[in-house]
């Protein structure tokens, strides 16, 4: 890939507000037109990691969890954050029994996305877990999560009626069909 100068210029970063997930700066800035703007920044302080487990059946998990930024129900492939400059398959590791119990002996990273790049510097990344074996969910105490075992077949149609609507899962799912068709 070709290498790109910035046309932008910072001038100044103030930082607006911080917590353990998330800071806002704005930065004043000159533009590409060389005009004087402001830019704000959302800075995450973990990569959004998901997971798609498949068994030998061809049969995969979801979790359903009310959420609270969209004041709806929603239904996504297993996921969590894990910390920036940590090991990120221990995180996706961590977050698949976590959400459903399982764990697996074989992991492939399939997918990495930048969420929402006008605004965030948020990564995601997509895993397929497969070799998996059954043992006990440790939900956080912000979890209220359900569990549904389908066939990717299902997932897949799901996704395409518009019923999956998260972009990482969204992203994740269509990126493993391709792979397998």
């Amino acid at each position: 890939m070709a290498k790109h100068d910035n046309p932008w210029k910072t001038l100044s970063i103030r930082d607006i507000y911080d917590n353990r997930w998330i800071g806002v700066a704005e930065h004043q800035v000159t533009n590409p037109s060389g005009n004087r703007g402001i830019y704000g920044k959302v800075s995450f302080k973990n990569i959004a990691c998901g997971i798609i487990p498949l068994d030998d059946e061809g049969n995969t998990w979801i979790i359903g969890q009310y959420r609270y930024t969209l004041d709806e129900y929603s239904w996504e492939i297993p996921m969590g954050g894990v910390a920036l400059q940590t090991d990120l398959l221990a995180g996706a590791k961590r977050e698949l029994q976590e959400e459903t119990g399982l764990s697996a002996s074989r992991w492939k990273q399939i997918l990495k996305v930048h969420i929402s790049n006008s605004i965030t510097d948020e990564v995601g990344v997509v895993y397929v877990a497969e070799g998996l074996e059954y043992g006990k969910t440790a939900f956080d105490e912000t979890e209220k999560l359900q569990i549904r075992k389908l066939p990717f077949t299902k997932l897949l149609q799901m996704t395409l009626n518009g019923e999956i609507t998260d972009v990482l899962s969204v992203a994740g799912i269509l990126k493993l069909a391709v792979l397998r068709s």
